[in-house]
């Protein structure tokens, strides 16, 4: 397969910059996969397509304040660790900016929190292997200075907003480790989700942290010669068992995001059963693979020729899915992070 063929015109102004006014008042278009039949709903409506019975699966990762802003000890230049996957205790994988400019063995100080961090290895690219100095865990020091990592598509000329650090985050969110949001569940509002359980709809969640794969463009021509950066997950028993519950009794299983899709399809494996698990995961989902344990999926507008975009292609075909992304195009919805939403049923 060519990437080529997944590519689209997705005009500059409809890639949203701000969230919607609430959290459930974003868009909501409806894509019937069978039938390829569009609706267009508010996300608050989203309950009506919800049946008792159903299981809602949730990624309840929290996205951490992983831009950093420091100087080098022996110039004063400036530099940013960009957080992406933490190696060992205050040992993280990151990203380094200017990374040209910035040595194994270097010194980066943060004064604010008196600590510093040394490049200990230059891995590919900007990619490096950092270390802190602070005997503690740097984690809460981190938090008091880092910045919410917000997609390089959203432009803000001072810096993300307090409005940014709480809608750049699920209602939900509770396991510290994402550096990107799993935007499908921004649009849920507590009691919107109160009111999906009253429905009888079960809900439960699951945690897969959410990297810099999201936003790293698929540079092979080849759909199949291109790879995912790995991504931890975890799936509790009880989660796995009332996951499996539904699957025995014909019920359906309502992944939110491509990100909880791939943790739970990983976790089925060839057995089609979710297993307690802790792992990760690399597993890159396009057009041919057969789904084992998702019946229905929210998602967000993803960039033209994305790993998120194929995914959702595997699930709903190709051509229904361009289809249904030129719809909402001609309608102006709102694409990306802080966009509008689709529900495939």
């Amino acid at each position: 397969m060519n990437i080529e063929d997944y590519n689209y015109f997705l005009p500059r102004e409809l890639i949203a910059q701000r969230p919607s006014v609430t959290r459930d008042s974003a868009r909501l278009l409806i894509l019937h996969r069978n039938s390829g039949k569009i609706e267009h709903k508010k996300f608050y409506q989203i309950d009506e397509y919800l049946r008792k019975g159903d299981v809602l699966v949730l990624n309840n990762t929290r996205v951490i304040p992983a831009r950093l802003k420091g100087r080098k000890k022996d110039t004063g230049g400036r530099v940013e660790i960009f957080l992406l996957r933490k190696r060992g205790k205050n040992l993280w994988e990151c990203l380094l900016k200017p990374a040209g400019r910035v040595r194994e063995d270097s010194q980066i100080s943060f004064p604010e929190i008196e600590v510093y961090a040394k490049v200990l290895k230059k891995i590919e690219g900007a990619k490096a292997l950092v270390k802190f100095s602070d005997e503690e865990d740097i984690e809460e020091r981190i938090n008091r200075i880092g910045e919410v990592p917000l997609p390089p598509y959203i432009k803000r000329e001072k810096g993300p907003s307090l409005e940014d650090k709480e809608r750049y985050q699920t209602l939900y969110a509770k396991e510290n480790g994402a550096v990107a949001a799993p935007t499908a569940g921004l649009h849920f509002t507590l009691p919107l989700l109160g009111k999906i359980r009253k429905k009888g709809v079960k809900i439960v969640e699951i945690t897969l942290h959410t990297g810099w794969a999201s936003f790293k463009p698929l540079r092979e021509k080849r759909v199949e010669d291109n790879k995912l950066p790995s991504e931890y997950f975890k799936i509790t028993r009880e989660s796995a068992f009332i996951i499996n519950k539904a699957k025995r009794e014909g019920s359906r299983v309502i992944a939110v995001g491509t990100t909880t899709t791939r943790a739970l399809e990983t976790s089925a494996g060839n057995s089609g059963i979710i297993k307690e698990k802790e792992d990760f995961t690399d597993l890159f989902i396009y057009p041919g693979y057969k789904f084992k344990i998702i019946d229905a999926l929210i998602t967000n507008f993803h960039m033209p020729a994305s790993s998120l975009l194929l995914l959702v292609c595997a699930f709903a075909e190709k051509e229904k899915v361009l289809f249904a992304y030129k719809e909402a195009i001609k309608k102006k919805y709102r694409f990306l992070s802080f966009g509008d939403a689709m529900l495939i049923v």
